[in-house]
């Protein structure tokens, strides 16, 4: 920017106060306007673009089998202290309870009623008396005896569907399942449950019955509470990161007029940033939610290096517009540029593949440019319009008097002692800070990336209770999906009629038959040539014609019967197979298929004995097994598990862990069992499910970050040649920056912490904020150099003022994020240990090891300087 457009912008700001004021204040209240708007989005499916083919694929097997997002509502019998317990969940009273719970879920707005899971709306498969197949509803009504109740408890038993699924194995906890219509809905739906358990034991009229431990999970509840949880979180965390703000600089400054223009800066920077972000139509994800409490230490950085340098320079009498001017266009320049590097930090997550880390990357870059130019025009115009009196005040509350024995402030003292160090252990810091690289470089090696919505909470959160509570009794709380599907082309039903030979006589009737077939659905064309050919065979026929269309029929029937990939014993045996293989996995809990329900109902049919639990060894006996299951109470249920046309399946995974890591492992495990028993031809596999898609995004990002992360670092590393006009300050500037990001990553894989989303993005915030304090600490030893000529003087001089500020803007930066340590949900907790960390680790490594090797490169920086 040229000098004299700053230098009228300078006098504008000076001399024009009040209009900035007034251009600040509209932009602030029209934002503000903005925030009305406001949506909070926790969904992690949002991490993946729409369109992502792993996204996609979910979403289409959601709609093929209609499967639906649910939340699980365990009850667990108390442990001792009941005349009841040697039956566990299964007394009458206790069976009563969850009966009752059921009806109030199935009367629940936003409740996939005839889908809820639950002893009472399931069915009983069993053989009648005279060998019949019988389908009973499991808990018509709450048994009253014991007697009727162990009923239930042996009827669960021997459905594989049901056991360990709505009733635990240890028989000591039962499960309801709660499909919805809408996941956004799951936090109100399960505040609706909770409030209702809560008023059981009045409802009840029993005293045991109140004595249920009851917990509501499932990732829809986790997320969707979460982000009840953060719009809370929002509203606390960034005024008491404003208020640790201002309580920071008034002990540095001990004035309260002076510090209060960093914190207009502060307020107007989150206010236009955050209702810019909502204004243009953006949902407020768990990453854009923390822009506020990012933002609100960043944007007074620059701020307290004006401060810092007015405080030293201004002198009773002076005038402050003056001395404002020409520390402004003294700090101009090293301030662009931290502007510039830090937003560059941020700009470059929007190289990620993550939609809501984009966002968060450009409204937070977006918002330390903001912050500059209010920086730029509000302070001046502030500070030039401060009283005498004021001004005073300050320099008398900062500045000893000559020749007065004012003690040194801790501050000084502690540069100072950073000095002796910096100063007289250059070689043995060097050396040390060398040695630490190495091993955090090793220590990069061992980060595990793993994330887990569930653990967003603090480990007592009721939502984290409730999922160590039940997927310990439970074969699992968390889904995936193995989706096999038949992609064979098989013959059209116009191709059949075509390839048909026929008699001339029937050539109209073939026309005729063919045009039906081409106005309709291509699935259905197979059954409707049959229904055409069979109408056809009640007419006045020769014999030729009808030995013509029997064969025809014949071929139409071994078509369809063909066509049904999944009703042909050898692909339903490789279901069975795999589920076998799979329930030795310690990280499955369960699974299930086509070939369960085969089963269970193949054994009534037969003797009701377990030695007939197995499949049926003819493709016409199989589908006899689901024609009669198709009888039942619940007959969609067979469609959550294959499609109408029998084309495709699914294996459903129950695990008992949601973290990256397991479901990596699962799915690693699936593809070594495909690898030894590849699929028949024409058959593949994919994977769906939150649990899955949840590695997907995290795999996402991890690359995204990578490519951003390095991209940042080259660009930053560009902008300091061309800030410093020299390789060797350029290199120097990114000692601190290099040592830091190290150290911090290098920190997290060596104390096992696992690399999730907050921890990921920390590194844009890393990259740009560590390099700002070699930015100044450079700049400033370059001019002092200049009027020293001294390289021991210029760093002498460096830890006085430039040192101070320094100093002052890491506590400001680092001390403004600890409110994040008191916060209910571990994604800010993270944050705040790590960025208080990254700024006491890069200011500390600007003071101590750029000093240190400037000494020992002396020849060649100040030759440069």
């Amino acid at each position: 920017m040229p000098k004299a457009i700053i230098e009228k912008l300078l006098y504008l700001s000076t001399h024009r106060g009040k209009w900035i004021y007034a251009v600040l204040l509209i932009a602030v209240m029209f934002c503000a306007f903005q925030m009305r708007l406001i949506t909070i989005d926790t969904d992690p499916e949002n991490m993946l673009e729409e369109a992502h083919p792993a996204r996609a694929f979910h979403n289409e097997v959601k709609h093929t089998f209609s499967m639906y997002d649910a939340i699980v509502v365990g009850v667990i019998a108390p442990e001792e202290g009941q005349a009841s317990q040697a039956m566990g969940i299964y007394s009458p009273e206790y069976l009563s309870a969850i009966d009752r719970v059921t009806e109030h879920v199935l009367n629940i707005d936003g409740v996939i009623a005839r889908d809820v899971m639950s002893f009472s709306t399931v069915d009983n498969i069993s053989q009648g008396s005279s060998g019949e197949l019988v389908f009973s509803w499991m808990m018509a009504a709450p048994p009253q005896t014991d007697e009727a109740a162990r009923m239930v408890e042996a009827s669960i038993k021997r459905l594989p569907m049901l056991y360990d699924t709505l009733a635990s194995s240890s028989g000591k906890a039962a499960a309801i399942y709660v499909p919805i219509k809408d996941k956004n809905e799951s936090y109100r739906i399960a505040e609706d449950i909770r409030q209702y358990i809560q008023t059981q034991s009045s409802i009840a009229g029993n005293q045991s019955a109140s004595d249920l431990q009851w917990h509501i999970t499932g990732l829809p509840v986790a997320e969707d509470q979460f982000g009840v949880e953060m719009f809370i979180q929002m509203g606390i965390a960034a005024p008491a990161a404003g208020l640790m703000i201002f309580i920071l600089l008034f002990l540095f400054f001990r004035n309260v007029s002076l510090i209060t223009a960093p914190m207009v800066v502060a307020m107007a920077t989150v206010i236009i940033t955050m209702g810019a972000l909502i204004g243009m139509g953006f949902t407020v994800h768990i990453m854009s939610s923390m822009i506020a409490i990012f933002l609100m230490p960043i944007a007074v950085v620059d701020s307290v290096h004006i401060l810092s340098e007015f405080s030293d320079r201004y002198k009773p009498g002076q005038k402050a517009d003056e001395v404002i001017t020409t520390v402004v266009e003294h700090l101009f320049k090293p301030m662009l540029f931290t502007s510039l590097t830090s937003s560059a930090g941020f700009f470059s997550l929007m190289l990620t593949p993550i939609p809501p880390v984009q966002i968060f990357g450009a409204y937070i870059g977006f918002g330390i440019l903001l912050a500059f130019v209010i920086t730029l025009t509000f302070i001046p115009a502030y500070i030039s319009r401060m009283s005498d009196a004021s001004l005073i005040k300050l320099q008398q509350a900062l500045h000893k008097e000559e020749g007065s024995d004012v003690a040194p402030t801790w501050l000084q003292r502690s540069i100072f002692r950073i000095r002796q160090v910096a100063l007289n252990y250059k070689g043995l810091l060097l050396l040390m800070f060398t040695a630490v690289s190495v091993v955090s470089v090793w220590g990069i090696t061992q980060i595990r990336i793993n994330d887990n919505p569930v653990r967003w909470f603090k480990a007592d959160h009721e939502i984290r209770v409730a999922d160590r509570a039940l997927n310990n009794e439970f074969a699992g709380t968390y889904n995936a999906y193995i989706v096999i599907e038949d992609n064979t082309e098989t013959v059209t039903a116009i191709e059949m009629l075509q390839s048909a030979a026929l008699p001339t006589s029937l050539e109209s009737w073939k026309v005729a038959t063919a045009n039906a077939l081409r106005s309709d659905d291509k699935a259905n064309g197979l059954n409707l040539l049959s229904m055409q050919v069979d109408d056809a065979l009640f007419g006045d026929l020769n014999s030729q014609e009808v030995q013509a269309l029997e064969d025809l029929l014949n071929e139409v029937e071994q078509a369809k019967t063909q066509s049904k990939t999944f009703q042909q014993p050898q692909n339903v045996a490789l279901l069975s197979d795999l589920q076998a293989y799979l329930s030795e996995q310690p990280l499955i809990g369960k699974s299930q298929s086509l070939s369960d329900v085969i089963k269970v109902v193949n054994r009534e049919l037969r003797s009701g004995e377990d030695k007939d639990y197995t499949l049926p060894e003819t493709q016409a006996a199989v589908a006899q097994t689901l024609l009669q299951y198709q009888s039942s109470h619940r007959p969609q249920d067979l469609w959550h598990f294959v499609t109408p046309d029998y084309k495709k399946t699914l294996v459903w995974l129950q695990l008992t862990s949601g973290d990256n890591q397991d479901m990596t492992e699962v799915i690693s495990i699936v593809e070594n069992y495909f690898n030894a028993h590849p699929l028949p031809p024409g058959l593949t596999y994919n994977w769906a499910g939150k649990a899955y898609l949840n590695v997907v995004w995290q795999e996402n990002m991890v690359a995204g970050m990578l490519d951003s992360l390095l991209s940042a670092f080259i660009i930053v590393f560009v902008m300091m040649v061309l800030l410093f006009r020299s390789l060797v300050f350029g290199i120097l500037a990114m000692l601190p920056l290099t040592i830091t990001i190290t150290f911090i990553y290098g920190a997290i894989g060596i104390v096992g912490k696992d690399y999730d989303m907050p921890i990921a993005v920390l590194s844009a915030l890393t990259l740009g904020l560590s390099v700002d304090f070699a930015i100044h600490f450079l700049a400033r030893a370059k001019e002092i150099f200049k009027q020293t000529g001294d390289v021991n003087e210029t760093l002498k001089a460096m830890f006085d003022e430039p040192a101070s500020a320094i100093t002052r803007n890491a506590l400001v930066i680092a001390l403004g994020f600890t409110p994040l340590l008191f916060a209910p949900l571990v994604p800010y907790i993270t944050v705040g240990v790590f960025l208080a960390s990254i700024m006491f680790i890069s200011a500390l490594v600007t003071l101590l090891v750029l000093p240190a090797a400037m000494l020992l490169l002396k020849r060649w920086v100040f030759k440069e300087a």
